[in-house]
C-alpha cells in the first residue's frame, strides 16, 4: 500500500471516527436535575406567579435630586484653588555617619 493511500484511509476513518463522537456522549446515569418535574409543573399551572408589587407602574422618585446627579457628571467640577506653599519633608542632605551600639 502506498503511502498516499495510507493517509488517505486514515483521514477517512479519524472523519467517520468523529461522527460516532457525538453518539458516545449519551449516558446511562441521571442529571442533576432530575426529579424536579413536580415542581416544575408546579411552576407551569400557578396562576400568577409574579410578585404583586410588580403591577405598580408608579416608581417613586426625586426629579430635582436627578437633574441634580445629572448635572454634576455632565458639568465637571471647577479646579482645586493653587496655593503658594512649599513643604520640605526629610533630612537637609547631610548625612550623620552610623555608629555601632552594642
Amino acid at each position: 500500500m502506498s503511502r498516499n493511500k495510507l493517509l488517505l484511509v486514515l483521514l477517512g476513518s479519524s472523519l467517520l471516527a468523529g461522527c460516532a463522537a457525538d453518539y458516545l456522549h449519551n449516558y446511562d446515569t441521571m442529571t442533576l436535575a432530575s426529579g424536579d418535574a413536580q415542581k416544575a409543573n408546579e411552576l407551569l399551572q400557578t396562576v400568577d406567579p409574579y410578585n404583586p408589587a410588580s403591577n405598580n407602574t408608579k416608581i417613586e422618585g426625586d426629579g430635582a435630586r436627578a437633574v441634580a446627579v445629572v448635572q454634576k457628571y455632565k458639568v465637571p467640577p471647577p479646579p482645586a484653588p493653587a496655593t503658594n506653599m512649599t513643604v520640605n519633608v526629610g533630612s537637609s542632605g547631610v548625612s550623620e555617619p552610623a555608629t555601632a551600639s552594642q
